[in-house]
Protein backbone atom coordinates (compact mmCIF):
# COMPACT_ATOMS: atom_id res chain seq x y z
CA UNK A 1 0.00 0.00 0.00
CA UNK A 2 2.86 2.69 1.09
CA UNK A 3 4.53 1.74 -2.15
CA UNK A 4 1.27 2.85 -4.10
CA UNK A 5 1.10 5.50 -2.23
CA UNK A 6 4.55 6.59 -2.51
CA UNK A 7 4.20 5.75 -6.52
CA UNK A 8 6.00 8.97 -8.17
CA UNK A 9 3.57 8.09 -11.52
CA UNK A 10 0.69 8.14 -9.00
CA UNK A 11 1.84 11.33 -7.41
CA UNK A 12 2.46 13.44 -10.96
CA UNK A 13 -1.10 11.73 -11.92
CA UNK A 14 -2.48 13.84 -9.00
CA UNK A 15 -0.90 16.73 -9.23
CA UNK A 16 -1.16 16.82 -13.27
CA UNK A 17 -5.40 16.80 -12.38
CA UNK A 18 -4.93 19.08 -9.50
CA UNK A 19 -3.25 21.58 -11.77
CA UNK A 20 -5.71 21.04 -14.41
CA UNK A 21 -8.26 22.04 -12.26
CA UNK A 22 -6.41 25.22 -10.95
CA UNK A 23 -6.37 26.13 -14.64
CA UNK A 24 -10.20 25.58 -15.21
CA UNK A 25 -10.92 27.22 -11.75
CA UNK A 26 -9.43 30.35 -13.22
CA UNK A 27 -11.41 30.05 -16.58
CA UNK A 28 -14.44 29.71 -14.34
CA UNK A 29 -13.74 33.42 -12.86
CA UNK A 30 -13.42 35.27 -15.26
CA UNK A 31 -17.06 35.56 -15.66
CA UNK A 32 -20.02 35.71 -13.17
CA UNK A 33 -22.20 33.13 -15.02
CA UNK A 34 -18.99 30.53 -14.29
CA UNK A 35 -17.76 32.00 -11.49
CA UNK A 36 -19.46 29.40 -8.95
CA UNK A 37 -17.87 26.33 -11.17
CA UNK A 38 -14.56 28.10 -10.91
CA UNK A 39 -14.38 28.34 -7.64
CA UNK A 40 -15.78 24.68 -6.97
CA UNK A 41 -12.73 23.59 -9.15
CA UNK A 42 -10.46 25.19 -7.48
CA UNK A 43 -11.45 23.72 -4.51
CA UNK A 44 -11.49 19.87 -5.28
CA UNK A 45 -8.06 20.81 -7.04
CA UNK A 46 -7.17 21.78 -3.76
CA UNK A 47 -7.96 19.57 -1.72
CA UNK A 48 -6.42 16.82 -4.26
CA UNK A 49 -3.17 18.84 -3.70
CA UNK A 50 -3.39 18.50 -0.01
CA UNK A 51 -4.55 15.09 0.36
CA UNK A 52 -1.76 13.71 -2.14
CA UNK A 53 1.10 15.80 0.18
CA UNK A 54 -0.54 14.15 3.23
CA UNK A 55 -0.31 10.17 2.53
CA UNK A 56 2.88 10.70 0.26
CA UNK A 57 3.85 11.93 3.35
CA UNK A 58 2.84 9.31 5.62
CA UNK A 59 3.69 6.62 3.54
CA UNK A 60 7.53 7.64 3.71
CA UNK A 61 7.11 8.05 6.95
CA UNK A 62 7.97 11.41 7.59
CA UNK A 63 8.72 12.40 11.28
CA UNK A 64 6.48 15.37 11.49
CA UNK A 65 3.73 14.52 9.33
CA UNK A 66 1.21 14.38 12.76
CA UNK A 67 2.13 17.91 13.59
CA UNK A 68 1.69 19.58 10.05
CA UNK A 69 -1.52 17.09 9.44
CA UNK A 70 -2.88 18.92 12.56
CA UNK A 71 -1.55 22.42 11.29
CA UNK A 72 -3.54 21.41 7.46
CA UNK A 73 -6.65 20.87 9.52
CA UNK A 74 -6.50 23.82 12.15
CA UNK A 75 -5.70 25.79 9.55
CA UNK A 76 -8.62 24.80 7.26
CA UNK A 77 -10.72 25.21 10.50
CA UNK A 78 -9.80 28.80 11.10
CA UNK A 79 -10.04 29.93 7.53
CA UNK A 80 -13.60 28.12 7.38
CA UNK A 81 -14.33 30.51 10.23
CA UNK A 82 -12.40 33.64 9.12
CA UNK A 83 -14.71 33.21 5.63
CA UNK A 84 -17.86 32.58 7.64
CA UNK A 85 -17.36 35.56 9.33
CA UNK A 86 -16.00 37.98 7.72
CA UNK A 87 -18.62 40.63 5.47
CA UNK A 88 -18.55 41.97 2.38
CA UNK A 89 -17.06 45.01 3.17
CA UNK A 90 -14.29 43.08 4.81
CA UNK A 91 -13.57 41.30 2.23
CA UNK A 92 -10.64 43.42 0.53
CA UNK A 93 -8.71 43.38 3.89
CA UNK A 94 -9.06 39.58 4.91
CA UNK A 95 -7.39 39.23 0.89
CA UNK A 96 -4.73 41.56 1.28
CA UNK A 97 -4.34 39.55 4.94
CA UNK A 98 -4.46 36.31 3.10
CA UNK A 99 -1.64 37.67 1.00
CA UNK A 100 0.96 38.38 4.31
CA UNK A 101 0.23 34.77 5.00
CA UNK A 102 1.34 33.42 1.80
CA UNK A 103 4.41 35.74 2.01
CA UNK A 104 5.48 34.78 5.35
CA UNK A 105 4.97 31.06 5.17
CA UNK A 106 7.30 31.69 2.18
CA UNK A 107 10.12 33.54 4.05
CA UNK A 108 9.70 30.48 7.17
CA UNK A 109 10.40 28.20 4.41
CA UNK A 110 13.72 29.71 2.94
CA UNK A 111 15.12 30.04 6.42
CA UNK A 112 13.97 26.45 6.98
CA UNK A 113 15.32 24.95 4.01
CA UNK A 114 18.82 27.34 5.24
CA UNK A 115 18.91 25.91 8.17
CA UNK A 116 18.50 21.92 7.79
CA UNK A 117 18.57 21.78 3.93
CA UNK A 118 21.14 19.54 3.20
CA UNK A 119 20.80 17.82 6.57
CA UNK A 120 24.41 17.99 7.19
CA UNK A 121 25.09 20.90 8.73
CA UNK A 122 26.51 23.02 5.90
CA UNK A 123 25.01 25.40 4.11
CA UNK A 124 22.70 24.49 0.84
CA UNK A 125 24.15 24.07 -2.87
CA UNK A 126 24.47 27.22 -4.46
CA UNK A 127 21.35 26.81 -6.88
CA UNK A 128 19.53 26.74 -3.83
CA UNK A 129 20.92 29.23 -2.29
CA UNK A 130 20.30 31.71 -4.81
CA UNK A 131 16.43 30.12 -4.79
CA UNK A 132 15.99 30.48 -0.79
CA UNK A 133 17.38 34.45 -1.61
CA UNK A 134 15.08 35.05 -4.34
CA UNK A 135 12.14 32.98 -2.66
CA UNK A 136 12.71 34.96 0.60
CA UNK A 137 13.28 38.19 -0.57
CA UNK A 138 10.00 38.67 -2.78
CA UNK A 139 8.20 36.79 0.35
CA UNK A 140 9.31 39.59 2.47
CA UNK A 141 7.72 42.02 0.13
CA UNK A 142 5.10 40.53 0.20
CA UNK A 143 4.20 39.89 3.89
CA UNK A 144 4.85 43.74 4.80
CA UNK A 145 3.27 45.27 1.60
CA UNK A 146 0.18 43.16 2.51
CA UNK A 147 0.13 44.33 5.89
CA UNK A 148 0.00 47.80 4.99
CA UNK A 149 -2.77 47.54 2.20
CA UNK A 150 -4.77 45.71 5.45
CA UNK A 151 -4.32 48.70 7.31
CA UNK A 152 -5.03 51.12 4.69
CA UNK A 153 -8.11 48.95 3.32
CA UNK A 154 -9.01 48.98 7.18
CA UNK A 155 -8.39 52.58 7.85
CA UNK A 156 -7.41 52.06 11.48
CA UNK A 157 -4.61 50.89 13.23
CA UNK A 158 -4.20 50.58 17.04
CA UNK A 159 -7.44 52.69 17.29
CA UNK A 160 -5.63 55.19 14.77
CA UNK A 161 -7.39 56.47 11.98
CA UNK A 162 -5.26 55.93 8.31
CA UNK A 163 -6.06 57.33 5.36
CA UNK A 164 -5.59 56.88 1.84
CA UNK A 165 -3.15 59.33 0.82
CA UNK A 166 -0.21 58.05 -0.93
CA UNK A 167 3.13 58.65 1.45
CA UNK A 168 5.31 60.33 -1.13
CA UNK A 169 8.75 60.72 1.12
CA UNK A 170 11.88 62.95 -0.71
CA UNK A 171 13.88 61.19 -3.20
CA UNK A 172 11.63 57.96 -2.48
CA UNK A 173 13.01 56.26 -6.29
CA UNK A 174 17.09 56.68 -4.70
CA UNK A 175 15.75 55.21 -1.18
CA UNK A 176 13.79 52.31 -3.64
CA UNK A 177 16.78 52.17 -5.78
CA UNK A 178 19.40 51.84 -2.27
CA UNK A 179 17.15 49.56 -1.02
CA UNK A 180 17.40 47.30 -4.25
CA UNK A 181 21.00 47.54 -4.45
CA UNK A 182 21.79 46.89 -0.49
CA UNK A 183 19.44 43.67 -1.19
CA UNK A 184 21.67 42.75 -4.45
CA UNK A 185 25.05 42.87 -2.05
CA UNK A 186 22.97 40.45 0.59
CA UNK A 187 22.46 37.68 -2.39
CA UNK A 188 26.24 38.44 -2.92
CA UNK A 189 27.15 37.33 0.51
CA UNK A 190 24.54 35.19 1.22
CA UNK A 191 25.20 33.00 -2.12
CA UNK A 192 29.10 33.10 -1.94
CA UNK A 193 29.50 30.74 0.92
CA UNK A 194 26.30 30.98 2.47
CA UNK A 195 26.78 33.29 5.28
CA UNK A 196 23.37 33.66 6.66
CA UNK A 197 24.07 37.47 7.02
CA UNK A 198 23.38 38.25 3.28
CA UNK A 199 19.86 36.86 4.07
CA UNK A 200 19.25 38.30 7.13
CA UNK A 201 20.00 41.70 5.49
CA UNK A 202 18.03 40.80 2.25
CA UNK A 203 14.69 39.82 4.30
CA UNK A 204 14.92 43.35 6.49
CA UNK A 205 15.43 45.41 3.26
CA UNK A 206 12.52 43.40 1.75
CA UNK A 207 10.02 44.19 4.73
CA UNK A 208 11.00 47.85 4.15
CA UNK A 209 10.96 48.21 0.55
CA UNK A 210 7.14 46.53 1.04
CA UNK A 211 6.54 49.14 3.19
CA UNK A 212 7.49 52.03 1.28
CA UNK A 213 6.16 50.59 -1.95
CA UNK A 214 2.52 50.51 -1.19
CA UNK A 215 2.77 53.77 1.64
CA UNK A 216 3.66 55.73 -1.65
CA UNK A 217 0.61 54.41 -3.76
CA UNK A 218 -2.92 56.75 -2.86
CA UNK A 219 -6.22 55.33 -1.83
CA UNK A 220 -7.92 55.20 -5.55
CA UNK A 221 -5.24 53.26 -6.79
CA UNK A 222 -5.60 50.23 -3.95
CA UNK A 223 -7.89 47.84 -6.10
CA UNK A 224 -5.15 47.11 -7.99
CA UNK A 225 -2.34 47.47 -5.49
CA UNK A 226 -4.30 44.30 -4.05
CA UNK A 227 -3.94 42.58 -7.30
CA UNK A 228 -0.32 42.95 -7.95
CA UNK A 229 0.08 41.61 -4.28
CA UNK A 230 -1.95 38.93 -5.06
CA UNK A 231 0.39 38.49 -7.94
CA UNK A 232 3.66 38.91 -5.74
CA UNK A 233 1.80 36.13 -3.82
CA UNK A 234 1.90 33.73 -6.33
CA UNK A 235 5.75 34.42 -7.18
CA UNK A 236 6.27 33.45 -3.76
CA UNK A 237 4.60 30.38 -4.04
CA UNK A 238 6.19 29.16 -7.13
CA UNK A 239 9.59 30.40 -6.01
CA UNK A 240 8.94 27.93 -2.93
CA UNK A 241 8.22 25.11 -5.16
CA UNK A 242 11.38 25.55 -6.88
CA UNK A 243 13.27 25.14 -3.08
CA UNK A 244 11.00 22.35 -2.38
CA UNK A 245 11.18 20.67 -5.48
CA UNK A 246 7.80 20.73 -5.41
CA UNK A 247 6.04 20.60 -9.25
CA UNK A 248 2.71 21.72 -8.32
CA UNK A 249 2.92 24.47 -5.93
CA UNK A 250 5.49 26.06 -9.32
CA UNK A 251 2.60 25.40 -11.29
CA UNK A 252 0.05 27.06 -9.13
CA UNK A 253 2.07 29.81 -8.03
CA UNK A 254 2.65 30.87 -11.73
CA UNK A 255 -0.68 30.51 -12.71
CA UNK A 256 -1.72 33.25 -9.38
CA UNK A 257 1.81 35.33 -10.57
CA UNK A 258 0.71 35.37 -13.99
CA UNK A 259 -3.11 36.00 -13.69
CA UNK A 260 -2.74 38.37 -10.87
CA UNK A 261 -0.26 40.41 -12.89
CA UNK A 262 -2.41 40.61 -15.73
CA UNK A 263 -5.51 42.03 -13.94
CA UNK A 264 -3.51 45.02 -12.73
CA UNK A 265 -2.41 45.06 -16.31
CA UNK A 266 -5.93 45.13 -17.00
CA UNK A 267 -6.84 47.63 -14.11
CA UNK A 268 -3.98 50.31 -14.90
CA UNK A 269 -4.94 50.26 -18.29
CA UNK A 270 -8.32 50.71 -16.67
CA UNK A 271 -7.58 53.34 -14.79
CA UNK A 272 -5.08 55.01 -16.94
CA UNK A 273 -2.19 54.31 -14.78
CA UNK A 274 0.73 52.52 -15.35
CA UNK A 275 2.04 49.42 -13.96
CA UNK A 276 5.51 50.45 -13.01
CA UNK A 277 3.80 52.97 -11.02
CA UNK A 278 2.18 50.11 -9.15
CA UNK A 279 4.95 47.91 -9.11
CA UNK A 280 7.57 50.77 -8.23
CA UNK A 281 5.40 52.63 -5.27
CA UNK A 282 3.96 55.55 -7.57
CA UNK A 283 7.02 55.63 -9.47
CA UNK A 284 6.61 59.27 -11.40
CA UNK A 285 3.92 60.17 -9.27
CA UNK A 286 4.34 63.62 -7.99
CA UNK A 287 1.39 66.00 -5.98
CA UNK A 288 -0.52 67.82 -7.97
CA UNK A 289 -0.29 71.85 -8.19
CA UNK A 290 -3.37 73.26 -8.55
CA UNK A 291 -3.48 75.78 -11.06
CA UNK A 292 -3.19 79.66 -10.65
CA UNK A 293 -6.12 81.03 -8.85
CA UNK A 294 -8.47 77.72 -9.06
CA UNK A 295 -11.10 76.93 -6.50
CA UNK A 296 -10.71 75.31 -3.78
CA UNK A 297 -13.96 72.91 -4.39
CA UNK A 298 -16.31 73.29 -6.99
CA UNK A 299 -18.69 76.37 -6.90
CA UNK A 300 -22.56 75.90 -5.93
CA UNK A 301 -24.36 74.42 -3.30
CA UNK A 302 -25.96 71.08 -3.48
CA UNK A 303 -29.53 70.02 -4.36
CA UNK A 304 -31.03 67.36 -2.18
CA UNK A 305 -33.83 65.08 -2.33
CA UNK A 306 -36.08 62.79 -0.19
CA UNK A 307 -37.10 59.19 -1.28
CA UNK A 308 -40.46 60.28 -1.57
CA UNK A 309 -39.90 62.71 -4.36
CA UNK A 310 -37.22 60.01 -5.98
CA UNK A 311 -39.81 57.36 -5.93
CA UNK A 312 -42.04 60.01 -8.04
CA UNK A 313 -38.91 60.33 -10.84
CA UNK A 314 -38.43 56.57 -10.80
CA UNK A 315 -41.82 55.94 -11.75
CA UNK A 316 -41.76 58.45 -14.71
CA UNK A 317 -38.84 57.04 -16.06
CA UNK A 318 -38.17 54.52 -18.44
CA UNK A 319 -34.27 54.17 -18.43
CA UNK A 320 -32.16 53.89 -15.22
CA UNK A 321 -29.05 53.07 -14.77
CA UNK A 322 -27.44 51.91 -10.63
CA UNK A 323 -23.98 52.95 -10.09
CA UNK A 324 -23.04 50.72 -7.10
CA UNK A 325 -19.78 51.67 -5.08
CA UNK A 326 -18.25 51.03 -1.67
CA UNK A 327 -21.17 52.81 0.31
CA UNK A 328 -23.41 50.16 -0.82
CA UNK A 329 -21.22 47.36 0.43
CA UNK A 330 -20.96 49.27 4.11
CA UNK A 331 -24.92 49.58 4.08
CA UNK A 332 -25.57 46.01 2.84
CA UNK A 333 -28.09 47.55 0.50
CA UNK A 334 -27.36 44.90 -2.04
CA UNK A 335 -30.52 43.03 -1.12
CA UNK A 336 -33.13 46.98 -1.35
CA UNK A 337 -31.70 47.40 -3.90
CA UNK A 338 -32.36 44.60 -6.04
CA UNK A 339 -36.03 44.83 -4.55
CA UNK A 340 -35.57 48.28 -6.16
CA UNK A 341 -34.96 46.53 -9.45
CA UNK A 342 -37.72 44.26 -9.55
CA UNK A 343 -40.17 47.03 -8.42
CA UNK A 344 -38.89 49.16 -11.52
CA UNK A 345 -38.57 46.32 -13.87
CA UNK A 346 -42.04 45.27 -13.33
CA UNK A 347 -43.10 48.80 -13.98
CA UNK A 348 -41.86 48.21 -17.52
CA UNK A 349 -38.68 50.50 -16.69
CA UNK A 350 -35.14 49.76 -18.47
CA UNK A 351 -32.86 49.16 -15.43
CA UNK A 352 -29.20 48.61 -15.61
CA UNK A 353 -25.92 48.39 -13.58
CA UNK A 354 -22.93 50.41 -14.44
CA UNK A 355 -19.80 48.66 -13.00
CA UNK A 356 -16.53 50.27 -12.99
CA UNK A 357 -13.36 48.41 -12.90
CA UNK A 358 -11.94 49.16 -9.74
CA UNK A 359 -15.40 50.13 -7.66
CA UNK A 360 -14.95 49.36 -4.07
CA UNK A 361 -11.97 47.82 -2.80
CA UNK A 362 -11.70 44.86 -4.81
CA UNK A 363 -11.58 43.54 -8.46
CA UNK A 364 -15.07 42.25 -9.31
CA UNK A 365 -16.05 43.21 -5.68
CA UNK A 366 -19.49 44.85 -6.27
CA UNK A 367 -19.93 42.19 -9.13
CA UNK A 368 -20.07 39.86 -5.71
CA UNK A 369 -22.27 41.91 -4.04
CA UNK A 370 -24.84 41.90 -6.84
CA UNK A 371 -24.39 37.96 -7.78
CA UNK A 372 -25.27 37.31 -3.84
CA UNK A 373 -28.04 39.74 -4.18
CA UNK A 374 -28.92 37.61 -7.62
CA UNK A 375 -29.32 40.50 -9.82
CA UNK A 376 -29.48 38.88 -13.18
CA UNK A 377 -26.29 39.04 -14.87
CA UNK A 378 -27.67 39.97 -18.14
CA UNK A 379 -28.54 43.56 -16.45
CA UNK A 380 -25.40 44.27 -15.33
CA UNK A 381 -22.59 46.02 -17.67
CA UNK A 382 -18.70 47.34 -17.85
CA UNK A 383 -17.69 50.65 -17.86
CA UNK A 384 -17.07 50.68 -21.70
CA UNK A 385 -20.06 49.03 -22.20
CA UNK A 386 -22.96 51.27 -20.49
CA UNK A 387 -20.84 55.01 -21.25
CA UNK A 388 -22.08 55.41 -24.29
CA UNK A 389 -25.83 55.11 -23.14
CA UNK A 390 -25.52 57.76 -20.30
CA UNK A 391 -26.34 60.75 -22.41
CA UNK A 392 -30.17 59.10 -22.98
CA UNK A 393 -30.63 57.96 -19.68
CA UNK A 394 -33.27 59.05 -18.00
CA UNK A 395 -31.71 58.87 -14.26
CA UNK A 396 -28.76 57.78 -13.10
CA UNK A 397 -28.94 56.54 -9.44
CA UNK A 398 -25.05 56.43 -7.47
CA UNK A 399 -24.97 54.54 -4.55
CA UNK A 400 -21.84 54.94 -2.28
CA UNK A 401 -20.08 55.51 -5.13
CA UNK A 402 -17.34 58.55 -5.23
CA UNK A 403 -14.04 58.61 -7.35
CA UNK A 404 -15.56 56.14 -9.93
CA UNK A 405 -17.97 59.03 -11.19
CA UNK A 406 -16.10 62.33 -10.78
CA UNK A 407 -16.13 64.49 -13.85
CA UNK A 408 -12.32 65.90 -12.65
CA UNK A 409 -11.24 63.13 -13.87
CA UNK A 410 -11.51 64.60 -17.30
CA UNK A 411 -12.11 67.99 -16.09
CA UNK A 412 -9.14 69.04 -14.01
CA UNK A 413 -5.57 67.81 -14.98
CA UNK A 414 -4.35 69.00 -11.63
CA UNK A 415 -6.43 65.78 -10.25
CA UNK A 416 -5.09 63.12 -8.26
CA UNK A 417 -7.11 61.21 -10.25
CA UNK A 418 -6.40 63.11 -13.64
CA UNK A 419 -6.92 60.90 -16.92
CA UNK A 420 -8.97 57.89 -14.95
CA UNK A 421 -11.56 56.47 -16.89
CA UNK A 422 -14.82 57.49 -15.04
CA UNK A 423 -18.50 56.43 -15.44
CA UNK A 424 -19.83 59.74 -17.01
CA UNK A 425 -23.08 59.91 -15.07
CA UNK A 426 -22.80 63.51 -15.61
CA UNK A 427 -24.25 63.16 -18.98
CA UNK A 428 -27.75 61.41 -17.79
CA UNK A 429 -30.89 63.72 -17.76
CA UNK A 430 -30.85 63.17 -13.63
CA UNK A 431 -28.27 62.08 -11.54
CA UNK A 432 -29.08 60.53 -7.91
CA UNK A 433 -26.39 60.45 -5.50
CA UNK A 434 -26.44 58.73 -1.99
CA UNK A 435 -23.85 59.18 0.43
CA UNK A 436 -24.14 59.46 4.24
CA UNK A 437 -22.38 62.78 4.18
CA UNK A 438 -20.67 65.69 1.73
CA UNK A 439 -16.94 63.81 3.40
CA UNK A 440 -14.53 63.00 -0.19
CA UNK A 441 -14.30 59.50 -1.66
CA UNK A 442 -11.22 57.48 -0.74
CA UNK A 443 -8.58 59.36 -2.76
CA UNK A 444 -9.23 62.27 -0.34
CA UNK A 445 -10.47 64.81 -3.19
CA UNK A 446 -13.94 66.87 -3.82
CA UNK A 447 -16.34 65.79 -6.38
CA UNK A 448 -17.53 68.03 -8.62
CA UNK A 449 -20.45 65.87 -9.34
CA UNK A 450 -22.13 66.75 -6.66
CA UNK A 451 -22.70 70.64 -7.50
CA UNK A 452 -24.19 70.06 -10.86
CA UNK A 453 -27.69 71.20 -11.82
CA UNK A 454 -28.93 68.16 -13.00
CA UNK A 455 -27.58 66.31 -9.49
CA UNK A 456 -29.72 66.00 -6.46
CA UNK A 457 -27.95 64.13 -3.32
CA UNK A 458 -30.16 61.21 -1.37
CA UNK A 459 -28.25 61.94 2.01
CA UNK A 460 -28.45 58.83 4.57
CA UNK A 461 -27.26 54.83 4.81
CA UNK A 462 -27.83 53.50 1.85
CA UNK A 463 -29.93 50.43 2.67
CA UNK A 464 -31.97 52.82 4.85
CA UNK A 465 -32.44 55.39 2.29
CA UNK A 466 -33.20 52.69 -0.78
CA UNK A 467 -35.94 50.37 1.54
CA UNK A 468 -37.53 54.07 1.79
CA UNK A 469 -37.55 54.89 -2.14
CA UNK A 470 -39.16 50.97 -2.31
CA UNK A 471 -41.59 51.40 -0.12
CA UNK A 472 -43.02 54.50 -1.71
CA UNK A 473 -42.68 52.58 -5.19
CA UNK A 474 -44.99 49.82 -3.41
CA UNK A 475 -47.41 52.88 -1.81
Amino acid sequence: MKEILNSQLLINAAYLVAGVLFILSLRGLSSQVTARRGNLYGVIGMVIAIAVTITTNAATGGSFHQAWMLAVFGGGVVGAVMAARVGMTQMPELVALLHSFVGLAAVLVGYSLDLFGDGGGGPPPLVHRVEIFIDVWIGAITTTGSVLAFVKLRGKMFGMKIGGKPLLLPARHFLNLTMLAVSIGGAYVYAKDGNQLGLQIGTGVACVLGVHLVAAIGGADMPVVVSMLNSYSGWTAAAAGFMLGNDLLIITGALVGSSGAILSYIMCKAMNRSIWSVIFGGFGAAPPKAAAGAPQQPAGDVLEIDAASLAEQLKDAKSVVIVPGYGMAVGRAQHAVREMTEVLRNRGVNVRFAIHPVAGRLPGHMNVLLAEANVPYDIVMEMDEINPDLPSTDIVMVIGANDIVNPAAEDDPTSPIAGMPVLQVWKAKLVIVNKRGRAAGYAGIDNPLFYKPNTKMLFGDAKDAVEKVVAALKA
